[in-house]
C-alpha cells in the first residue's frame, strides 16, 4: 500500500530542520506507529486464543489477519462510528 503526503514549502523546511531526510523520518513515524498497533493486535489476539484454547497463529500478519476475520479487533473508524 502506498500513501502520499503533501506538505507546504514551509511544513518541508520545517521537517528538514527537525531532521536530516524528511522521507526517512515519516517513514519511520509510520512504521513505527504500525509496529506499536501490531504489538497491541499480538497481545489481545493472544488473550483470547489462550482463553479460549485456540491455536496462535504462527506471524504477526497471521495474528493481525486472525484479529480482524474475528472481530477482535476493528478499525478506528469502524469504532469511531458507534
Amino acid at each position: 500500500m502506498k500513501y502520499t503526503v503533501e506538505l507546504t514549502d514551509a511544513e518541508t523546511k520545517a521537517l528538514g530542520y527537525a531532521a536530516f531526510s524528511q522521507q526517512d523520518w515519516i517513514e519511520n513515524l509510520v512504521h513505527e506507529r504500525c509496529r506499536i498497533a501490531i504489538e497491541e493486535i499480538v497481545q489481545i489476539t493472544a488473550k483470547h486464543c489462550l482463553d479460549n484454547g485456540i491455536q496462535i497463529p504462527a506471524t504477526r500478519e497471521g495474528i493481525v489477519d486472525f484479529a480482524f476475520e474475528n472481530a477482535l479487533v476493528s478499525l478506528a473508524a469502524d469504532r469511531a462510528s458507534t
